[in-house]
């Protein structure tokens, strides 16, 4: 899964704040019980407070009870990538974002390689659907594939 891939760049500034190894694997279970649980977010610098705010918020905002390990922030994470596709960045502006706005350093081929896998499952899933009697799903699927393959 592509949130596997997903590097906090800001990794050794929350190392020297906390005093112990952060990994630099964002989705990974030390790294979200580091930055949820022992950080002093007054000693980080304004951008990546920011960012790390950031990433609380779009990511880690969840009532489940196992948060942040119950799989809810890497849901949203995919689900944030195939937005900006549809929305219209292609994978090198959907990585810069990822970068501004998180912090989180994916690499655009990463994004490119998941975003085609998503569309050979979303034709499985139309084809699926005309199968099954299910043309409401299937135009919804082909809409979303035409949004994410252009």
């Amino acid at each position: 899964m592509i949130a596997s891939k997903a590097k906090f760049r800001g990794a050794k500034k929350l190392q020297n704040i906390v005093g112990f190894r952060v990994p630099e694997l964002v989705f990974k279970g030390p790294f979200l019980e580091a930055v949820s649980a022992c950080m002093n977010y007054q000693k980080l610098d304004k951008r990546t407070r920011e960012q790390l705010i950031h990433f609380f918020k779009d990511f880690l905002d969840c009532k489940c009870r196992q948060n942040p390990l119950c799989g809810c922030p890497e849901r949203k994470f995919v689900k944030m990538i195939v937005e900006l596709r549809i929305s219209g960045l292609d994978h090198r502006q959907i990585s810069e974002v990822m970068v501004d706005e998180y912090g989180i350093d994916i690499a655009p081929a990463d994004i490119l390689s998941f975003l085609e896998s998503s569309v050979h499952i979303l034709e499985s899933i139309k084809d699926i659907s005309k199968i099954e009697g299910k043309e409401d799903l299937s135009a919804e699927t082909a809409r979303l594939i035409a949004s994410v393959s252009r």
